[in-house]
């Protein structure tokens, strides 16, 4: 039996965030991410007392939120940096914080493979300030994989100053978007991951397609036997972008990875 909790990102189900409340503990699960990046739940859209007043809601269903998410994806397009999109990632950190989150998932585009390009030193020095920043505060960023193999991105991480940002481990990316195994993915980023997403895809004759767990090309029996054994705790949080009837779709995500974990 493997020991880690269920999660859901509320954007999955496709709802108002308070019905999403109600059908995450209806769900059985014990935690959600909330997205933060758009609209009225935005850091400077989100005034303190709703704030509180949401938190106090998660809490009465049982539930904690894993994660934030966040986006750095178009912070540092065409070798310049976005600075309102840093100041942005800045104050979900203090948003985290409110809500007793210790972690903020983000893309933050495309990683050069090459460390002497100009675009990787602009993000290496912008991330590392970044870094520094939410880690004195308590809040790590986790790095979403797929945009780039994984040896790549952890000889990035491995080469900022702090540990202010982490991995936000998704599978289905990594299969979806470099064709990599997840599995091999997990041993390599092992000492950063500190959230995950539990989602499922293939690669296809015109790019790739996002599957029902257990469907795609994930084999999950042994991402969560790798998991586990790199001593991973933490959530495995559904993230469901396709089907027509969300709800059902996430049901059938937390009934799959329950069978998976009491195996």
């Amino acid at each position: 039996m493997l020991n880690f909790s269920i999660g859901v990102i509320t954007d999955s189900l496709r709802t108002d965030p308070l019905k999403a409340l109600d059908q995450a503990a209806k769900l059985g699960v014990q935690g959600i991410q909330v997205s933060v990046y758009k609209g009225d739940m935005t850091p400077q859209n989100w005034k303190p007392e709703q704030r509180r007043q949401y938190l106090r809601r998660v809490k009465d269903h049982g539930l904690v939120i894993s994660a934030l998410c966040g986006s750095l994806s178009h912070a540092f397009d065409q070798n310049t940096v976005d600075t309102e999109l840093i100041d942005q990632a800045k104050r979900t950190v203090a948003l985290a914080n409110d809500l007793e989150t210790g972690i903020i998932t983000t893309h933050i585009g495309v990683i050069p493979q090459n460390p002497a390009e100009s675009r990787y030193q602009i993000m290496q020095k912008e991330l590392a300030e970044l870094a520094s920043f939410a880690w004195k505060a308590g809040v790590r960023f986790a790095i979403e994989t797929g945009p780039e193999p994984a040896e790549t991105l952890k000889k990035f991480l491995d080469s900022l100053p702090s540990d202010g940002f982490a991995v936000n481990l998704d599978p289905a990316n990594l299969v979806m978007l470099m064709g990599e195994d997840p599995v091999q993915a997990v041993f390599t980023l092992k000492n950063y991951i500190v959230h995950t997403h539990a989602k499922d895809g293939r690669r296809t004759k015109n790019g790739y397609a996002e599957y029902p767990l257990g469907e795609g090309a994930v084999d999950f029996p042994r991402y969560l036997k790798a998991l586990n054994e790199i001593g991973y705790r933490g959530f495995l949080t559904i993230e469901r972008e396709a089907g027509e009837e969300p709800y059902q779709e996430v049901q059938h995500a937390v009934q799959f990875l329950k069978q998976q974990l009491n195996k």
